[in-house]
């Protein structure tokens, strides 16, 4: 469901800020993101569309939103890549 989707983001952006050994403030003031919208999303996996793309931009990760929204056609040749 969507809110699963949404704290299973937020409980891996935990981990990967955690493994940075990065502290919910400093995470806020590198993202120009509120230290309470960090703490929001990490506790319910609530957070802005921005404000999510900017932390995937911080911590290099803004690529893995290249598939959504993509049209069939667009998945399909991806699909022939693994099947070669």
């Amino acid at each position: 469901t969507p809110s699963e989707v949404q704290l299973e983001l937020a409980e891996r952006l935990r981990k990967i800020r955690k493994d940075k050994k990065i502290s919910q403030s400093e995470l806020a003031s590198k993202s120009g993101i509120s230290l309470g919208s960090i703490k929001r999303f990490e506790h319910t996996g609530e957070i802005s569309l921005a404000s999510l793309l900017r932390l995937a931009h911080l911590f290099d990760r803004l690529e893995d939103f290249d598939a959504v929204f993509k049209t069939k056609e667009d998945l399909k040749e991806i699909e022939k890549l693994f099947n070669r």
